[in-house]
């Protein structure tokens, strides 16, 4: 046996035990949290009793999915270089530092007044209007479905990495253990393995930055070989400034995937759950922290992409290189012990976002839509049942929509609907969530309005793509909007802060009764500490 047999049999055996001790430890904490699932305020929110520890990783885990470690930062990081950072910074500090700032304390008290345990839920009880609930669910469950699906991407390149498998086993595997402990454990099963995967992920990643840096001869010289690569336009250096070869771009990129989390369901939800007041500032730093590290670990990572131009796949067909083969084509030669953290962290990073999209899916279709459309009341010992069912059917779903799309590359249509999901969920729902938190004066037609700005300019964007439209001729303005997903998702988001408070001051405001009663919980009076406050 030769000495390259030897190290690849070893690197499959260390994968091996370190994937069979991950599972047993998935399975061990579906089974202990069965006891916080009996009721439906268990099964989907722990019970609103969740610690700042286990909250922060689980916000941190559901933002950052293989998408981020395979993904965006072998993309971003491939047309932007370093600059690709800002992106990590502001997923820090805008999608987690101001959303917990700005969201976590209102959406806790907001919803917990209202009895409202999903966002179609909040919709429908904050405006009072049964069609907004049944819209806003309808459009999780269209634009979520293929987001999940999404999770996958990635996976094949590096397990390809150790094992000679299937990619339809990969996903197999993960959908039948994520489904495991969602099902038996509920949202208390997702929050405590999100913190073991968020543990993971966090020394995953600065073990392979480490690893990367060390191969290129440190930090210093990895810069000095960045700066002599010649970019696309002819800039030699562009992909080691500050700002990188095109900032219009960077912003864009940057404000969607930092602000679009406020609008997320799935991201938004977290908060509900939390335990107390103290907990939401522990929760905010350590949430910051954590997307500090592995988003801005990621994104910096990606920015080394270049130096591996030469060993990395390109798209015979664009000219432009398979992003999902950039990061696995980084590690390729690091030592088996970095290969094998990294696929426990990749596989961590896709089970928590996983888990987190199936529980918020399944949660939002049986409470918002079965439910009501129920002529009996029921049980929530039925509900929990049929959210187990619809958890099946989610994973069931996703998982055969990332097989088809894997044995079908032609087909696109699926690829396009992941890349504007984030950007319909966001513009649909950031605005008319933030400002109701805040403003007694936001109208539910604002709100409508809103819904389908959002989700008209997504699937627009998605007409756009699928047809091979050529924008150039619809003036500077449009055809930048149009000319990717990324872009028209931050006009969506953008648009929507605009049209809810316009269409607001146009239309009828709810009662001041009414109103009074949902804002009453902002007024009601806590006795706090000494310790925790200064004020008498």
């Amino acid at each position: 046996m030769s000495c390259l047999e030897e190290r690849e049999m070893s690197k499959e055996i260390l994968c091996v035990i370190m994937l069979v001790v991950f599972f047993a430890v998935m399975i061990y904490v579906g089974f202990y949290s069965r006891k916080h699932a009996a009721d439906v305020d268990g099964f989907v929110l722990g019970g609103r009793g969740v610690g700042p520890w286990l909250t922060a990783f689980a916000f941190g885990t559901s933002y950052f999915s293989a998408v981020i470690f395979v993904g965006y930062a072998g993309q971003f990081g491939w047309n932007f270089g370093m600059s690709a950072t800002w992106a990590g910074l502001g997923n820090a500090f805008i999608g987690s530092l101001l959303a917990w700032n700005i969201l976590g304390r209102r959406t806790r008290v907001m919803t917990q007044h209202l009895d409202a345990k999903t966002m179609p839920d909040f919709f429908g009880k904050r405006f009072d209007s049964v069609p907004l609930k049944v819209a806003a669910s309808v459009i999780v469950f269209i634009f979520l479905i293929p987001y999940t699906a999404s999770l996958y991407n990635g996976l094949s390149s590096l397990f390809g990495l150790v094992f000679d498998i299937p990619y339809w086993v990969v996903i197999a595997v993960m959908a039948v253990l994520t489904g495991f402990y969602v099902i038996f454990g509920g949202y208390m099963a997702t929050a405590i393995n999100d913190f073991i995967q968020g543990i993971i992920m966090l020394f995953g990643i600065c073990a392979v930055i480490g690893a990367v840096l060390s191969e290129n001869g440190g930090l210093s010289e990895a810069m000095k070989s960045l700066a002599s690569v010649t970019g696309d336009a002819g800039w030699q250096g562009a992909y080691s400034s500050f700002l990188g070869p095109d900032p219009l771009a960077l912003l864009f990129v940057v404000v969607l995937t930092s602000l679009g989390t406020w609008g997320l369901p799935q991201m938004v939800g977290k908060f509900y759950a939390i335990k107390s007041e103290k907990d939401i500032h522990k929760g905010t730093v350590i949430s910051t922290v954590f997307a500090i590290i592995v988003a801005g670990g990621c994104y910096f990572l990606g920015g080394f992409g270049r130096l591996y131009g030469d060993k990395v796949v390109i798209n015979e067909a664009t000219g432009k290189p398979l992003f999902d083969t950039i990061v696995p084509t980084m590690l390729s030669t690091l030592p088996s012990v970095v290969i094998a953290v990294v696929i426990v962290l990749v596989l961590s990073a896709s089970m928590s976002t996983l888990s987190s999209l199936v529980l918020t899916s399944s949660s939002t279709f049986t409470l918002d839509v079965i439910k009501p459309a129920m002529k009996q009341e029921m049980s929530d010992k039925k509900q929990v049942s049929v959210m187990r069912i619809f958890i099946v059917f989610f994973i069931l779903v996703s998982a055969v929509i990332a097989i088809f799309k894997d044995a079908h590359p032609e087909v696109t249509f699926i690829a396009q609907m992941m890349g504007v999901s984030w950007g319909a969920l966001a513009g649909a729902f950031l605005a008319p969530f933030l400002y109701g938190l805040y403003w007694k004066r936001v109208t539910r037609v604002s709100a409508a309005v809103c819904f389908v700005w959002g989700c008209g300019i997504a699937l627009l964007q998605l007409f756009v793509t699928l047809g091979g439209v050529d924008v150039t001729g619809w003036g500077s303005v449009l055809g930048y909007i149009f000319k990717s997903s990324i872009n028209s998702g931050v006009i969506a988001m953008v648009g929507g802060l605009i049209i809810v408070p316009a269409v607001s001051l146009f239309t009828r405001a709810q009662s001041e009764t009414e109103l009074g009663s949902i804002f009453s919980c902002y007024d009601e009076r806590v006795t706090i500490t000494k310790k925790s406050s200064l004020q008498e």
